[in-house]
């Protein structure tokens, strides 16, 4: 991946509930990563968004009753914050923001947001890294994306 973050290039460092947007004011020598927007989105784990019981279903070949899935609220809110990220990266490619873009996020959210992207976003990707690393400082995204 050489010449990934030329200077200008923008990364996304995203899980399901929060997002960097970066901007390489640097050079490829010595990358320096400017903070654009931080988004943020409150997502508390299933047991404290769901409390109702499990569905049940009637099999209609035997008397059976068996349990349903509970719903994973946690993973429908990660799901949506990746297509709300596709949306803003859709934008902001459109008012030419940024040329180049490094998508970093678990393969979850990746998956996610590489299913939604638009093809003009899509085409200014040219590198992914399948990362959590929303909690880390922004000199050490610096470092690791710099030794890729």
């Amino acid at each position: 991946m050489t010449g990934l973050l030329k200077q200008g290039t923008w990364v996304l460092v995203a899980d399901g509930e929060k997002a960097l947007f970066l901007r390489n004011a640097g050079d490829l020598a010595n990358p320096n990563l400017e903070v654009i927007r931080e988004l943020q989105e409150e997502n508390p784990p299933t047991r404290e968004q769901g409390t109702d019981r499990p569905g049940r279903t009637n099999a209609s070949t035997a008397n059976r009753i068996s349990a349903l899935e509970d719903t994973d609220w946690h993973r429908i809110a990660k799901e949506r914050f990746a297509d709300e990220l596709a949306d803003r990266l859709y934008a902001m490619a459109h008012r030419g923001d940024f040329d180049r873009l490094v998508l970093i996020a678990p393969p979850l959210v990746l998956g996610e947001m590489r299913k939604k992207l638009h093809k003009e976003v899509a085409d200014k990707v040219v590198g992914e890294f399948a990362k959590t690393l929303t909690k880390m400082p922004v000199d050490e995204i610096e470092a690791m994306l710099k030794g890729a």
